[in-house]
């Protein structure tokens, strides 16, 4: 249990670093764009490499899109009710992206530490590495936004202590998941990510980052495919 509680509050840190780090001085608008490209190429990576594959690869393809589904219209609803009349509220849409992913993300991460399997090095770096440019460009979006600093903080910390008790919640419940139930958490959480990265961090880093954010997201993209290796 506490070998669980120490590697998800280690995932979960880099959310309030993130926030932290995007408050600590004012950003210029094109490199908050290539942050959140940077990030966007990492989940994507995460997505694909971590989520989605070994989801099939446990619980078998329809679990992995039964999950798929419900995280793709969980975020979506979600987003519609956090979002402000009139404009998209990309700094909330970013902390709602990064709390629907997390919880999943940090379970199968306590599963995989219940189960024998050790902690996956390259699900804890991609969820780390992620976790940074989505927290950094929500605390300066929603800085600009007229929310406080103070607000912005709490938010974050309260985003991560979710998902460190998530870890400790798959490491209880491992006995009690059958690898069905694991590919759709798996599959929730590349859900979410996917709707999210489509309706709000590539559009904005797009907008802000010009046309560096493609070469910039297949950075990210490359540096966490090859963190996905590291067993």
């Amino acid at each position: 249990m506490a070998e669980a509680l120490g590697w998800g509050a280690l995932a979960a840190s880099s959310l309030v670093l993130g926030a932290l780090v995007g408050l600590a001085r004012p950003w210029p608008r094109q490199l908050i764009g290539l942050v959140l490209g940077f990030g966007a190429g990492a989940l994507i990576s995460a997505v694909t490499f971590e989520l989605a594959e070994d989801g099939v690869a446990i619980g078998g393809g329809l679990a992995v899109a039964i999950g798929l589904a419900a995280g793709a219209l969980t975020y979506f609803g979600c987003d519609l009710l956090v979002e402000r009349p009139g404009r998209s509220d990309t700094g909330a849409a970013l902390a709602l992206g990064a709390f629907l992913d997390g919880i999943p993300e940090q379970l199968v991460l306590g599963l995989g530490i219940a189960l024998g399997d050790g902690v996956s090095v390259g699900l804890l770096a991609a969820i780390f590495v992620s976790n940074l440019p989505e927290a950094i460009g929500s605390a300066s979006a929603l800085r600009a936004g007229r929310r406080s600093d103070h607000q912005i903080v709490r938010l974050w910390i309260a985003v991560a202590a979710v998902c460190t008790l998530a870890t400790l919640a798959g490491y209880a419940l491992a006995d009690a998941t059958s690898d069905h139930l694991q590919g759709a958490i798996n599959g929730f959480a590349a859900g979410a990510l996917l709707v999210m990265l489509v309706d709000s961090m590539i559009p904005q880093a797009t907008r802000m980052a010009g046309r560096a954010t493609g070469l910039i997201t297949t950075l990210g993209f490359a540096v966490a495919a090859g963190l996905s290796t590291v067993s």
